[in-house]
């Protein structure tokens, strides 16, 4: 038998798989063949703040078949750590270098493996854990329909729940951003048991603070929620009702920039006070980076009305991260935890600082951050980041899942999927994966029915996408493959989130077609019940929270697991072509109840096209 000379995923070459906690011991193993003729090998380690590479000299040790392992110990301080192997021979000196997977081989210098080392007091909540997300645009979800006190006169009201958003900047009153259709905190509360129906326990809200636009990104008052929405009164008192049901909310933190139609900007003058941009003796003036006073300052993403904050700006970062500050303020109103927009575009001093303030007023608070890649090893700012490694995020949005999960869908790229799970798996703590917001659809992207049921590499502009409709059998296409793309969310490691409307068969390009409001009355009863009975089997089983994850199959567009935690064992598989398909499983699944699909006979499970199965010992 040929075997590779290392393989990080394997635990014959490693003792320990994954993230490792600082000071904690780590055994690795170069596996080569006698006839390499090898005289001494080594492990090179490199740590990501310098360039200089170290080399710890490995023991030659025990033989597998005509393979001897040469195996050595390394015990490490949190940081972000690369490593290969060198050996010297008859032949000369070769390095054992990473390939595209987790598996090494003899060559010139290739890639590096990753070890990532997080503090060793790095705690996460449980309470999310083996829970649902589901994520809600306060605007489209749901109206009560009370008339509110103090809305500003220069939005335009949409009397008309259904209508298509607005997607023009047109010199009228209805603009792109300025149609409100009135969705509110009443109405989420009345839908309380609706959302308990589906196993949520957490609500994360786009956010809710004063601002002049309605998806609210541009904050005009930090201290205040938006007068469409409610008052501060009805926001706790939805709190409440939500943990009377067993659900918590999350609120979304804008703090990279602010809109200049603010009480701290006040491009605008709107505003009674002196805005930033209104006198250069304003107490905000420092929380913004003019150039040119007052026209020439930064803006997020060169947008002029989202002039960018100066986050480390001891009087601003004070205001967000203080005792009294809005973080603190809001997590003392009931809410639980924060989600972090554009988090790898804020300054790491500024994120430890908030991660201090969401734990002083309670451990089990959740900090989620917006991060599209992987969050271990992101390059931001000039610098590496260090989100996960104890001092800062729990956790983030699970891009990376999102798209090799639509990838494996749409074209049946099952080890792709499996690449990219082992990947996240391996480089993140295990705290941070059993919290991963896994989406496949949010507010920033089209809705998902969308994205599997058409070709999204050809979309066109807003116009274009405002006359796109999808047909009967698009339209069937998209929810035969959604529900794939829902069992796969709701089984693998981490947290599935819900984008609302998305179980209810809302489709649409992105922004702002992405942001329609939920289709009560009209939705697609048979997906809603779908989404149902996959989130109350989630919720039943212990697998889900925080249960291993073992590799079944991935080929031929079918891609198959097991989570397993204590007694409890849940087997997915998922075929992702258009043809049936017949795989193995293990023996203990022989008599396994089936919760959806086939179940297997004789150690084999037969799938049909565009289908899955789910067995539960």
């Amino acid at each position: 038998m040929q075997y590779y000379p290392f393989d990080s995923r394997n635990p014959i070459y490693r003792d320990k798989l994954g993230a490792l906690a600082e000071g904690e011991t780590l055994r690795l193993k170069l596996l080569l063949h006698k006839d390499a003729r090898v005289h001494n090998a080594y492990l090179k380690l490199r740590n990501d703040s310098c360039e200089a590479v170290r080399e710890l000299r490995l023991n030659a040790s025990g033989w597998l078949d005509e393979y001897r392992f040469y195996e050595g110990e390394i015990t490490l301080g949190e940081g972000l750590y690369w490593y290969q192997f060198r050996y010297t021979s008859d032949y000369g000196d070769f390095c054992v270098s990473k390939t595209d997977t987790s598996l090494g081989i003899v060559s010139g210098d290739g890639g590096w493996w990753q070890l990532t080392v997080y503090d060793r007091s790095f705690k996460t909540p449980d309470w999310l854990d083996g829970g649902i997300i589901y994520q809600i645009f306060p605007d489209r979800f749901f109206s009560s329909g009370e008339k509110k006190q103090n809305v500003p006169e220069d939005r335009y009201i949409c009397k008309d729940w259904y209508k298509q958003p607005e997607y023009r900047q047109i010199p009228e009153k209805c603009t792109l951003g300025n149609d409100y259709y009135g969705g509110d905190f009443k109405g989420i509360e009345e839908k309380l048991p609706y959302l308990k129906s589906l196993g949520v326990n957490c609500i994360y809200l786009n956010p809710i603070f004063e601002a002049h636009s309605n998806h609210r990104y541009n904050t005009a008052d930090y201290m205040k929620t938006d007068p469409s929405l409610g008052t501060q009164e009805e926001l706790v008192s939805l709190i409440k009702a939500a943990k009377k049901q067993g659900i918590y909310l999350v609120l979304d933190g804008v703090f990279s920039h602010t809109g200049d139609d603010s009480i701290y900007f006040n491009s605008k003058h709107r505003y009674s006070g002196e805005g930033a941009a209104n006198s250069e003796s304003s107490p905000y003036r420092s929380w913004y980076k003019f150039g040119n006073y007052p026209t020439g300052y930064a803006c997020w993403w060169g947008v002029p009305s989202l002039p960018e904050t100066e986050e480390n700006d001891l009087s601003f970062s004070d205001f967000i991260t203080g005792e009294n500050g809005v973080i603190r303020y809001w997590l003392k109103k009931g809410i639980k935890g924060w989600r972090l927009d554009v988090a790898d575009e804020l300054p790491d001093e500024f994120l430890d600082k908030i991660r201090l303030a969401v734990k002083a007023e309670d451990e089990n608070n959740y900090l989620l951050g917006e991060v599209w890649e992987d969050a271990t090893n992101k390059i931001s700012y000039g610098s590496r980041r260090r989100f996960l490694r104890g001092r800062q995020l729990d956790s983030v949005m699970n891009y990376p899942f999102a798209n090799a999960i639509v990838d494996f869908v749409k074209n049946g790229n099952s080890q792709g999927l499996l690449n990219t799970v082992l990947n996240i798996l391996e480089n993140y703590p295990p705290q941070a994966v059993k919290l991963l917001m896994n989406h496949i659809g949010t507010h920033d992207t089209a809705r998902i029915l969308t994205v599997l049921a058409s070709d999204m590499s050809n979309t066109g502009d807003r116009k274009w996408q405002s006359e796109q409709y999808l047909s009967n059998e698009q339209y069937e296409k998209g929810v035969k493959l959604l529900k794939l793309a829902a069992v796969l969310q709701f089984t693998l490691p981490g947290v599935p989130s819900v984008y609302y409307g998305d179980e209810a068969g809302l489709a649409g390009y992105g922004d702002p077609f992405c942001r329609a409001g939920y289709p009560w009355g009209r939705e697609n009863q048979e997906l809603v019940s779908f989404y149902k009975s996959l989130g109350q089997f989630r919720r039943s089983s212990a697998a889900f929270a925080s249960g291993d994850f073992v590799p079944v199959y991935a080929d031929n567009a079918v891609f198959a697991f097991i989570r397993k935690k204590g007694g409890n064992t849940v087997l997915t598989a998922v075929n992702a072509g258009n043809s049936p398909a017949e795989i193995p499983v293990p023996k203990e699944y022989a008599n396994a109840k089936s919760v959806f699909g086939n179940k297997a006979e004789n150690c084999r499970l037969k799938i049909n096209s565009y289908d899955f199965a789910v067995l539960n010992i």
